[in-house]
């Protein structure tokens, strides 16, 4: 019989056989970005000469209005103060709306503070980043903001040693690292340093060097730079960037056409001589007359031309007399504008790589109120909005951090894209469902004239129209009234119908839906069936 091999069993406890050393997580990011390539305090140049792309904004027939759309339909609008959630009003939450509402009026004395995130989004959208100087009081709190204007001139090392930094959230505070860059801007041959936002470490903006625990004189104490950047990359991405030889051959292909405008293209006339040749000073005046032709020189002038016999003989017979034919070439000059359907395809690219439809840049005459509509409601939903929103992710929660705010943020404003004739339908069936009430009624009024509108006093505000005005009856009772005498399934129904023709399908749904509730309340129908119909 085969002996059988033994078998030992231990149990490791995990601490007791390391060497009693714990392990704990990193808590810093430990991925190696395309910057690790370059040393400490190196200036990272940008991939291209930035100015470039302001040359060619300013050469082109289309940027210009999709960078002004971005600056006029995201800050343009101005920047509000709003509570963060929807509670009854105190002392201390209207304290700090009124300090935040101080606080953004006076980030800038110059201009409107809504111009400075204006500047920020057009430099943005040429370059593909932007700056803003943020300058603190004693107390460390930001009070004001400035625009760097010469973006071009900015730059920048990357990321250095980690930082302790602080970040206030919902009241906490938290404690996190992060690498720090610095920046400097050189203009005429001066050179000034910057420390990025949020860097505790007191820098000299002569030298970009770090003080430690010295003291330097304020004057002497660098600003922090605030970067909004497109992409991920140092100096950002540049949003059409794809379309650059499109806007650069369109600006020649309009400049070809100046050209021919100023110099034509084609000879206009062709002067034939048959049986002889061109006096010497017939030539001459000929060859004054084209050169002088251009502009206001050549209106209203008329040639004279003489011939001479090419056999030098004086006297002319009728079969060998010249003969001068003035041959009309104006068939064959150029009409119109050359590449027309090469500068639009190239003008619709642009436009593609904003996301923008023509009717945002001024560049069609064929819509009506519903394209219209539609066009604004999709670009507020898929640009403008998401891009609003990222801002005001930035001011409050980095350039703002600090004031430690619990009850209220700053927002963009946005413009009011709600379709009166839609608004309407709903209000009608609404009020016909006896579910408007009088205070809901005239907020909506108030705010299609612009206006801000108070409650009414007393309870019956709040109470539906038609249910306010037959206090008196049964719950069953009134809606029964509204489905026959008040003949609101006639409505509904007519309601239905014509919103089917129109192809208005959200608005079938509701119209449906609501007819449903008031059948299943009712009692015509029992919910299984409402389901079922549904």
């Amino acid at each position: 019989m085969a002996k059988r091999p033994k078998m030992q069993v231990r149990v490791i406890k995990g601490r007791e056989h390391l060497d009693q050393r714990s392990v704990s997580k990193a808590e810093t990011s430990t991925q190696i970005t395309p910057e690790e390539q370059y040393i400490a305090d190196q200036w990272i140049e940008p991939p291209t000469d930035l100015a470039g792309f302001q040359i060619l904004v300013d050469n082109s027939a289309i940027l210009p209005q999709c960078i002004r759309a971005y600056r006029h339909n995201i800050a343009g609008f101005g920047i509000g103060v709003r509570y963060i959630d929807d509670e009854e009003e105190n002392p201390e939450r209207a304290a700090e709306y009124d300090r935040l509402t101080e606080i953004i009026e006076c980030l800038t004395l110059e201009d409107d503070t809504k111009e400075i995130f204006e500047d920020v989004i057009e430099a943005r959208e040429t370059y593909g980043i932007a700056y803003v100087e943020v300058i603190r009081n004693n107390e460390g709190e930001v009070t004001q903001v400035e625009f760097i204007k010469d973006t071009p001139s900015m730059r920048k090392t990357k990321p250095l040693d980690y930082q302790d930094m602080t970040y206030f959230h919902h009241g906490q505070v938290l404690t996190r690292k992060k690498k720090f860059r610095k920046y400097r801007q050189t203009v005429g041959g001066t050179t000034v340093y910057y420390k990025e936002f949020g860097d505790p470490r007191t820098m000299d903006n002569r030298d970009g060097q770090y003080i430690g625990d010295g003291v330097l004189e304020s004057e002497y104490q660098a600003n922090e730079i605030l970067e909004f950047a497109i992409g991920t990359k140092p100096y950002g991405t540049v949003r059409w960037v794809g379309q650059i030889l499109g806007v650069d051959g369109s600006r020649r292909a309009e400049r070809l056409n100046n050209n021919y405008f100023k110099n034509g293209r084609h000879t206009p006339l062709a002067i034939i001589v048959n049986g002889g040749t061109l006096s010497d000073d017939s030539f001459d005046k000929l060859q004054n007359y084209l050169d002088d032709i251009k502009g206001e020189n050549g209106q209203h002038a008329f040639l004279l031309l003489e011939t001479e016999s090419t056999d030098d003989r004086v006297d002319f017979e009728a079969d060998n007399k010249p003969s001068v034919e003035l041959k009309d070439l104006a068939s064959i000059l150029q009409k119109d504008e050359l590449f027309q359907e090469y500068m639009d395809n190239n003008r619709r690219k642009v436009q593609s790589a904003f996301q923008l439809p023509d009717l945002y840049v001024a560049y069609t005459t064929d819509f009506n109120r519903a394209t219209a509509q539609t066009a604004q409601e999709v670009t507020e939903e898929q640009v403008f909005q998401p891009e609003r929103a990222s801002i005001a992710w930035v001011l409050n929660n980095k350039l703002l951090n600090g004031y430690q705010f619990k009850y209220v943020e700053a927002y963009f404003k946005e413009p009011n894209i709600t379709n009166p004739d839609d608004l309407y339908k709903i209000m009608t069936v609404t009020n016909a469902a006896g579910g408007l009430t009088p205070n809901k009624a005239k907020e909506v009024f108030y705010e299609s004239l612009g206006e801000t509108s108070e409650n009414f006093e007393g309870d019956w505000g709040d109470m539906p129209i038609a249910l306010s005005k037959g206090a008196g009856q049964a719950p069953a009772a009134q809606l029964d009234s509204l489905l026959n005498d008040s003949a609101v399934g006639s409505q509904l129904n007519k309601a239905i119908s014509k919103a089917a023709i129109h192809h208005e399908d959200e608005i079938v749904a509701v119209l449906k839906a609501t007819k449903r509730q008031l059948e299943l309340m009712r009692g015509d129908v029992d919910d299984d069936k409402a389901e079922e119909d549904a």
